[in-house]
């Protein structure tokens, strides 16, 4: 089993480790780091003894025993969650009230036949053929979605899909392209108002956090395992191993029917997350407002915020501003290139009929 392997199939929910266990990592950890930057020249068994003497292994177990080191690294029971700092205490502090009014707030309780009915407004960025610079043409869509999710998980989930239609240009030449994309749009679809209906058993529509029922029930609730695991999921992806658990945790806040006492302990550990602060006091966002709350990346042009509503713990959704010039998207530094929108509520139906998911074409 290689490295990768074992720290995605280490336990979800193991107990909390004590305070002595903790230390003796911590340490473990430091030793390896600092054995790492010692010149290459020195045999590579050299650098790992400090570690495995910890471990109790012997040289001739070298290779089995700095895998294990490395599990131990990324499970719940030594990680990088807690230990080297943690989010802005203005952020924090507004991250650990939104997860105890979350955790006040009662779930809805959906009878049988019932559904939680997900709103979401998302707008994303389009692209046209190159214009006169030889840039392609950038403007903004919008899409509107329903997500249906029964009082039993196990059941059909019916996702009504809108197709994007115009949002916003940047000039003629983006306006020419953004029209002429609906245009080609409206001729395939035949109707400004056409949704394809699709539904999936147990929500099981692609790989995304909020449709994996299994999987999000499994995660441990506290805050410190928890972030431990979401470390261990993220795992290679994106700029940074924090500013991926912060991505990771506001996607799965906006995919809705997220239960509570996950929503609360998805808050607390955003709270632990280094560099975490809040970027704007007072955010709108599809006409609500909250506080934004995000994590500026090292040499990245764009931010991903969340904007969480103080008064009641609720995430409103997020967005992505453009902090430098010079990225992808030709616009000021402040300019919002995305975001998306949730509102939940309780309806006593879904659509009918519809395709199976992935037998199906995709709005335009």
């Amino acid at each position: 089993m290689d490295e990768l392997t074992l720290l995605r199939s280490a336990r979800t929910n193991p107990p909390k480790p004590s305070q002595q266990a903790l230390d003796s990592g911590r340490a473990a950890l430091l030793a390896h780091i600092e054995e790492s930057r010692r010149p290459a020249s020195r045999p590579s068994v050299a650098r790992r003894m400090p570690v495995l003497r910890r471990v109790g292994y012997s040289a001739a177990c070298t290779a089995v025993a700095a895998t294990l080191v490395t599990g131990l690294i990324m499970s719940d029971m030594i990680g990088l969650a807690g230990w080297r700092g943690g989010a802005d205490p203005a952020a924090a502090a507004v991250l650990n009230e939104a997860s105890a009014l979350t955790i006040a707030t009662a779930d809805p309780v959906l009878k049988p036949g019932q559904y939680l009915r997900v709103d979401t407004s998302a707008v994303y960025n389009g692209l046209g053929p190159a214009g006169k610079n030889g840039r392609e043409i950038f403007f903004l869509t919008i899409t509107e979605d329903q997500l249906y999710i029964p009082a039993n998980l196990n059941d059909d989930w019916v996702w009504m899909r809108g197709m994007r239609k115009p949002y916003q240009a940047f000039g003629p030449e983006s306006e020419a392209a953004m029209q002429s994309e609906w245009e080609q749009s409206l001729a395939k679809r035949g109707s400004p108002d056409y949704q394809e209906n699709v539904r999936a058993a147990g929500g099981a529509f692609y790989g995304s956090p909020s449709s994996d029922v299994e999987m999000l029930a499994a995660l441990p609730r506290d805050p410190y395992q928890l972030l431990n695991n979401i470390y261990r999921i993220t795992l290679g992806q994106g700029p940074s191993p924090d500013g991926e658990a912060l991505v990771w945790i506001s996607d799965t806040l906006r995919g809705g029917g997220i239960p509570a006492d996950l929503r609360g302990a998805l808050y607390e550990a955003a709270a632990m997350i280094p560099g975490v602060m809040i970027t704007e006091g007072v955010a709108t966002l599809n006409g609500r407002t909250g506080i934004a709350i995000g994590r500026q990346e090292s040499g990245q042009k764009t931010r991903l915020d969340m904007i969480i509503d103080p008064e009641t713990g609720e995430m409103i959704g997020e967005r992505t501003t453009v902090v430098a010039l010079g990225g992808d998207y030709p616009l000021p530094v402040g300019a919002i290139v995305g975001w998306t929108a949730v509102t939940t509520t309780v309806v006593d139906e879904a659509p009918a009929g519809g395709n199976v998911y992935g037998h199906m074409g995709l709005p335009g």
